[in-house]
């Protein structure tokens, strides 16, 4: 996300309320949820049981029953191992619940960002989107694992405490008490502060994943235009000013901790004072004071305890935020409550009608200005024109990554915008111009498009995209790890394995974006003769530059700054003289002929 929006967002994050969003994921395990905190409240009220034990021993070291003060001893043996298996059975229930909701939290985040359109994309670093998906569920994890159970532990000690404080000794209870605005003051203080900063950490860290994924996805350009120093400065840049934020954020749980530490013992130390002019005075026992000043010092951690915490509980709702930014991110493109489906068979009919569209990014520029085109079924419509003039905006358009801000987009005459994109999808078999090979074997890649075709089928498609050969001279043949965005192949290599993905689709409408661009001549002549096959019965578009690869087309259109200028067959366009004419003159004669 742009860093000015990233800085807006950061004066949002001002309450742990946020971490209230969670209930969602929490809810679906309400059990596991409630024996958790049974098995809190238990080491918490164990844990407050044992200074009584303490007391009775102290006040029996010189009572006459001996045989009494060894049961004290064992009683508080008892209590120190029912402590020991509670406190083991929470962090066990706890730690589980905290997997598995951020294992939920994961998952959601995911499905929803697969699925929004490009459009969320050119405002969103991809690095971003990861950092969130993993610091900051990292950070969640932590809480809910630890934190917050650490957090309800010690407040139900510190109300448990006071109480018995208070049965203990009202008097001196009410003398410690007086410290309490003294700590408030400086959580409440530099909590905002420390929420602040967190919020801003955790956004530096997403730049610096979003910078460093940027560089090393294109790690060879990087090289081989020498651009490693500026990059390194780059990312180095972002990592220190992440640096900076974090200081400023540890410094100030640091002075934070601190005071309320100092200001809580100060008044310790003050109370046990008094205490012990009352055990001379003859006003208390000794175990009573012993009894007192242990409630003092388990309330006294347990506050110091919370005020740390409190930091951490303010990490993970910046987190929070940001994660239920993802979750609750607006998508331009949705489908419909109640979509049409696609009359059956599929034909494969597309039409443009009166088609206006600007991309989010570069609002003043029309991508397509007022474009009505219909390609029948079975017909080969060959879009061509210079860089820019709308081509591959036709074919994103058509599987609806953008809606058009006027007109509509049809298939066998329902609008796009009426049906679910993966219903109308699936009828639709793409070639990029830059195809995307995944970190996964041969076969799958072949078989992403239709993960349930068997072995046989696979090979087929391989052969007709003239990829079957190199395929079975790799090491493993189809089983071939390719490594990640394929780079153990060429660039045609790469091509030929999308045509096969393709071709195995066997969708009815076929969309060639450049998809031989990259192939040598031989290679380009065999798959030229299967995508000639492969259009024979499906609707096919193809955008190209190289008019070699359209002259065979039903159709040619031709595209200048977002409209269609021209259209027919080849020798007729070039009879007609214009733009796909002068185009013809450059590609077929290398530009010799007089303009």
């Amino acid at each position: 996300m742009a860093r000015t929006t990233a800085e807006n967002e950061r004066a949002k994050s001002r309450k742990l309320g946020t971490l209230g969003r969670l209930w969602p994921f929490l809810a679906p395990y309400r059990a596991l949820l409630a024996a958790a905190v049974a098995a809190l409240v238990s080491t918490a009220i164990v844990s407050l049981v044992l200074p009584l034990a303490v007391r009775r021993v102290v006040d029996n070291f010189e009572g006459p029953d001996s045989g009494l003060l060894d049961q004290y001893f064992l009683a508080a043996l008892g209590i120190a191992a029912l402590l020991a298996v509670g406190t083991a059975l929470r962090y066990a229930l706890v730690t589980r619940l905290g997997e598995r909701v951020v294992a939920d939290i994961r998952t959601a985040v995911f499905e929803r960002v697969i699925s929004l359109s490009p459009a969320f994309y050119e405002r969103t670093m991809t690095g971003e989107v990861l950092s969130r998906i993993t610091t900051d569920t990292t950070l969640i994890l932590s809480v809910i694992g630890s934190s917050i159970s650490i957090a309800l532990r010690n407040l139900l000690i510190l109300v448990g405490g006071l109480a018995l404080m208070l049965a203990t000794s009202w008097q001196l209870t009410l003398t410690a008490l007086l410290i309490v605005p003294a700590v408030v003051v400086p959580i409440l203080v530099l909590g905002r502060r420390l929420r602040r900063l967190s919020r801003e950490n955790q956004d530096w860290i997403a730049q610096s994943s979003g910078a460093a994924s940027e560089s090393l996805l294109a790690v060879q350009t990087v090289q081989s235009y020498t651009h490693e120093a500026v990059s390194r400065a780059a990312f180095s840049e972002i990592t220190e000013k992440s640096f900076d934020a974090a200081q400023r954020r540890i410094s100030t749980r640091a002075v934070m901790t601190a005071i309320v530490i100092f200001l809580v013992f100060t008044g310790i130390v003050g109370v046990l004072w008094l205490g012990a002019w009352d055990v001379r005075a003859g006003d208390m026992t000794v175990g009573a004071l012993v009894q007192f000043l242990i409630y003092s010092v388990m309330v006294a951690g347990a506050v110091a305890a919370l005020s740390e915490i409190i930091g951490e509980l303010q990490r993970a709702a910046g987190a929070t935020e940001r994660l239920v930014e993802l979750l609750d991110a607006e998508d331009s493109v949705t489908d419909p409550a109640d979509p049409v489906a696609l009359p059956e068979p599929v034909r494969g009919r597309v039409a443009f009608e009166g088609v206006r569209f600007t991309y989010p990014s570069r609002p003043d520029v029309a991508a397509l200005d007022g474009v009505d085109l219909v390609v029948e079924p079975g017909e080969t419509v060959a879009l061509v024109g210079p860089s820019g003039a709308g081509k591959t905006t036709i074919i994103q358009l058509l599987q609806r990554f953008y809606d058009p801000q006027a007109g509509r987009v049809t298939l066998d005459g329902v609008a796009l915008t009426d049906m679910a994109r993966a219903d109308f999808r699936q009828h639709l078999a793409l070639v990029p111009q830059d195809p995307v090979i995944f970190a996964a074997s041969a076969r799958d890649n072949i078989r992403f498009g239709r993960p349930d075709a068997g072995e046989a089928e696979v090979e087929a498609a391989a052969r007709a995209a003239a990829a079957h050969g190199f395929v079975t001279a790799l090491p493993d043949g189809y089983d071939t790890w390719l490594g990640e965005r394929g780079v153990m192949l060429s660039g045609g290599q790469k091509q030929r394995i999308a045509i096969a993905r393709a071709i195995l689709r066997d969708a009815p409408v076929l969309l060639l974006d450049e998809a031989t661009s990259a192939l040598d001549a031989e290679s380009e002549r065999a798959v030229q003769s299967a995508v000639d096959t492969l259009s024979e019965t499906r609707t096919t578009i193809i955008v190209a530059h190289r008019l070699a690869t359209v002259k065979k087309a039903d159709r040619i259109v031709v595209m200048q700054d977002g409209r269609v200028v021209a259209t027919g067959r080849h020798d007729a366009l070039v009879a007609e003289g214009g733009l796909y004419a002068r185009l013809a003159r450059l590609q077929f004669t290398d530009g010799i002929a007089a303009e």
